[in-house]
């Protein structure tokens, strides 16, 4: 362990008051996909007071940020914050099923938590701050704010417009959120290719409908047929899609594609068409190629819907992102730091909330009510076994999530800490309000970030004082991207235009897009 090591791990723990603070501050905001304002701005403010150059709004995103530090010639290194939640999510920190105050449940809230994702991240680059000013450490560290990472809205982005074009290394870190990536980091199998798009059908001819020689371009009377319209058309393509699945992929391959009506209606009266329709998809596949034969067939899905229901149709698009590459060299790194700091132990006061839960589930409260897995380590290695034994030996990549976008211009580890999670009684399943109140409650979630900034901000100082290491990971960068190179594949504008869920402010206060109490 290095004297820079040791100033860094003391830093985190000086600091854990103030971490603690600002994640349960970020936590509480529970603003989503490119609506992440007051969370953005925390940020960004945060970064400024210690001392880094903050670009707001980099590459067009109104929430997103890049923030930099020198500290003389040296390296490169790049890690990130997200912090937008889920709706439909809003949750208290507390033992119950309650939204938070003054709002209803539908509005967003923290899953991940990704309020602990990015502060965990800040932490260990403050922290590799402190000890490169301590130590007199040259380089460079770049830290972005990146939002909608649940629609894998910004690092696409980001990466097009040569955000990361300048980085040596890259960190990234998530918060364990399936077995057995707890407390390990990915090894061959990193996660793939993440699409969504947008299909927006619209009706801007309802007159033309059946119309002959004869017809009136006014309706004679409320009882005539009107044009079937755009919620119709959404409709036809959202029956038509559920049968993709078995169409189009080859038994066994492992891919998900899910929907969400953005926007419907417009209409004003009952023998109006409605005017315009969106619904979105998104894919998490394993390859480009595969895709993009999805895309295909959703677009003869809108065509068939559209010409059905007397519309137009358009795509859009909110992301294209690449699958990711690995880097041994980094994971090695990092994994040896996370076998130096440890995995997450959690005290008794969190044990009292998770027993508190359990009691209020009609449990039997545990002695040890969290899962052993978050407080063990897994080495990469037996995590990449695990993995693989449940895919085809032809999948490449499995789950998705656009950290993989650093991949592609840095060495890049993915990091996973162990979050607090319960034993379940056989049978039992725990519902999603438990998860998110240990998540925003800070003797549950804290010893999760605390690890997680030690390790990072050990990683980084790897990378900044280990010549051998960096030029190792990179010449294993240059030689796996000369095997294979995916460029950037975003193409479009920031997707901000659309009806994305969020909080406004109204006569009645601050209130979600659908009332915070029915009203």
């Amino acid at each position: 362990m290095t004297a820079a090591k040791d100033t860094a791990r003391a830093t985190v723990r000086a600091r854990m008051g103030e971490i603690s603070r600002w994640t349960r501050d970020i936590w509480d905001f529970g603003e989503t996909a490119w609506r992440e304002y007051k969370s953005c701005a925390y940020y960004v403010d945060l970064l400024r007071s210690e001392g880094f150059e903050v670009e707001e709004g980099s590459a067009g995103m109104p929430t997103a940020f890049c923030a930099t530090w020198s500290n003389g010639d040296g390296p490169t290194i790049g890690g990130y914050a997200e912090y937008d939640g889920i709706p439909g999510n809003c949750q208290a920190a507390e033992p119950r099923k309650a939204p938070r105050p003054g709002l209803g449940p539908h509005a967003g809230g923290h899953t991940d938590p990704h309020s602990a994702l990015g502060m965990g991240s800040l932490g260990g680059f403050l922290a590799a701050k402190a000890a490169m000013e301590a130590h007199n450490i040259p380089g460079r560290l770049k830290f972005f704010g990146e939002p909608a990472e649940k629609v894998r809205g910004s690092k696409p982005i980001h990466a097009a417009a040569g955000y990361y074009d300048d980085l040596d290394a890259a960190i990234s870190f998530h918060p364990f959120y399936m077995a057995p990536l707890c407390n390990t980091v990915r090894w061959d199998t990193h996660c793939g290719v993440g699409y969504g798009v947008i299909y927006e059908f619209t009706c801007d001819a309802p007159e033309t409908w059946m119309a002959g020689e004869d017809a009136s371009p006014i309706p004679a009377s409320h009882a005539a047929a009107r044009a079937p319209g755009a919620t119709d058309a959404m409709v036809q393509m959202y029956q038509s899609a559920k049968a993709l699945r078995e169409h189009v992929m080859a038994p066994g391959q492992s891919w998900s594609m899910n929907e969400a009506i953005l926007s419907h209606g417009q209409a004003t009266a009952d023998n109006i068409p409605a005017q315009i329709a969106q619904i979105q998809y998104f894919i998490r596949i394993s390859e480009v190629s595969e895709a993009e034969h999805i895309i295909r067939g959703l677009d003869h899905f809108a065509e068939a819907a559209a010409q059905l229901c007397h519309c137009s149709w358009r795509r859009h698009w909110v992301a294209k992102s690449r699958p990711g590459l690995p880097n041994h060299a980094m994971a090695r790194a990092t994994y040896a730091n996370l076998e130096a700091v440890g995995a997450p132990v959690w005290g008794e006061e969190a044990a009292d909330f998770a027993r508190a839960i359990q009691a209020e589930l009609g449990l039997d409260p545990m002695a040890d009510p969290f899962l052993p897995m978050i407080s063990k380590l897994t080495p990469p290695e037996e995590a990449e076994r695990q993995i693989r034994q449940v895919l085809p030996p032809s999948q490449r990549h499995f789950t998705s999530d656009d950290y993989t976008e650093y991949c592609w211009h840095a060495p890049t580890v993915r990091l996973y800490i162990g979050r607090p999670a319960l034993t379940a009684p056989e049978g039992f399943a725990y519902p999603a309000w438990a998860m998110n109140a240990l998540g925003g409650h800070p003797a549950t979630i804290d010893p999760m970030t605390e690890v997680a900034a030690q390790v990072i901000a050990m990683t980084a100082l790897d990378c900044l004082t280990d010549p051998a290491l960096l030029e190792t990971a990179q010449a294993e960068f240059r030689q796996r991207t000369a095997q294979e190179h995916i460029p950037p594949l975003c193409d479009y504008a920031p997707p901000l235009h659309f009806r994305w869920p969020e909080y406004v402010t109204t006569a009645r206060g601050e209130d979600w897009v659908i009332p915070a109490h029915g009203q």
